[in-house]
């Protein structure tokens, strides 16, 4: 009896490898497609440099052997100007220990990063508000208030730069994000990045970010933009 169950695991392992590893290829296969529609570059091996390049965006330096993958470059051309552009799948591990025993957890997720064409941009972070900020708002580390007292509800906005903050979140713009679930938007260091952090987005997603990010931008006020080129 020990030796059949032992077969039967070893057969059961192996066949979730095999499952794990043809889903992982398939991925690869849609987002290598998805990079020669679009006229990018693909790569699908591991960029450990990654998190050293983009080491102001809080999400690429938590745990640690953190590593790039199944990277796409390219170009979006919006405003008159081409916008470099780089998309993929991260992944960092998380070792904890109890003294007497030691585990590790690997997490996964995706992400879509644009470098802004403009020599000098402040800093913006726009999401969703979580119960950590309602507390910090409690003891009077609160957020930037707008006058819709729904987007301010919904939403967490800080920057620098508040008067960037108001111009660029005008009622517009506001009006876009309440009407559907955005991600998170990260703008450091003339970069603007935008991923949850928690989850890899299945290719077909990465199309649509793309898309959500283009209109994005296209609500930013035109003075806004006119103020970035000077």
């Amino acid at each position: 009896m020990v030796p059949l169950l032992v077969i039967v695991g070893i057969v059961v392992v192996g066949a979730v490898a095999y499952f794990s590893w043809l889903a992982e290829k398939k991925r690869r296969e849609a987002m290598a497609a998805l990079a020669a529609e679009l006229g990018w570059r693909f790569d699908r091996t591991r960029d450990r440099s990654h998190d050293d390049e983009y080491a102001h965006f809080e999400i690429f330096r938590r745990g640690h052997s953190r590593a790039a993958y199944n990277t796409m470059w390219g170009e979006l051309e919006r405003q008159g100007r081409r916008w470099p552009a780089k998309m993929g799948d991260f992944t960092y591990k998380i070792t904890t220990s109890t003294g007497k025993s030691t585990s590790t957890q690997t997490y996964r997720f995706s992400y879509l990063i644009l470098h802004m064409p403009w020599s000098r941009v402040p800093d913006l972070l726009i999401r969703r508000e979580g119960m950590f900020d309602k507390i910090a708002g409690v003891l009077g580390f609160d957020d930037i208030d707008f006058e819709s007292a729904e987007f301010s509800r919904r939403f967490h906005v800080s920057s620098p730069d508040k008067r960037f903050a108001y111009d660029v979140i005008d009622p517009r713009m506001m009006e876009f994000l309440l009407k559907g679930d955005p991600p998170t938007v990260d703008l450091e260091n003339r970069r603007c990045c935008i991923s949850d952090g928690r989850r890899r987005w299945e290719p077909v997603e990465f199309r649509q970010k793309l898309a959500w990010i283009t209109e994005f931008l296209d609500h930013w006020p035109k003075h806004v933009l006119a103020s970035l080129q000077i």
